[in-house]
């Protein structure tokens, strides 16, 4: 399997999030997306992709793209993410360890910030096509995008 890293543009979309705060924990991920799910089903709502996001410092964010008017409630928020320039990398975890694909991206991103071609690096997303624990090939499609400034 081949592992790139290509710069582009990320399209705006609108999700449907959950964000909290804390140590990682793969379980507390799944079980917010599945209480996000849950939500974006009983709302009515066309599911897209699905998004796990950092920002910052022990800061987290799930969510779920979203087509049709939403409006959020609880602890979901539904916010607009605008159309960003990117660097990403498509990978299947089975195949190729997501430690090392991160290692490498954030080594390419140093150096295309060394060279000048990209001016500051900003939060990572993980993209998937669908539910990654319920979809074989949700999951061996995963984007990981990191958000730059040229």
């Amino acid at each position: 399997m081949t592992v790139d890293f290509v710069k582009g543009t990320a399209p705006a979309f609108v999700a449907a999030t959950v964000a909290w705060g804390g140590e990682y924990s793969e379980k507390r991920v799944r079980k917010e997306f599945e209480e996000l799910a849950a939500w974006v089903t009983a709302a009515k709502l066309r599911a897209g992709r699905w998004f796990f996001m950092s920002h910052g410092e022990r800061r987290w964010v799930v969510g779920i793209e979203v087509r049709g008017g939403a409006r959020g409630s609880g602890k979901v928020r539904v916010r607009r993410y605008p159309k960003r320039s990117v660097v990403r990398v498509s990978f299947d975890p089975d195949a190729v360890s997501p430690r090392v694909v991160y290692h490498g991206l954030t080594d390419h991103l140093r150096w295309e910030k060394r060279s000048q071609r990209i001016r500051s690096v900003g939060d990572y997303r993980e993209v998937y096509r669908g539910n990654p624990w319920k979809d074989a090939s949700a999951w061996s499609h995963l984007t990981v995008e990191a958000i730059v400034r040229s």
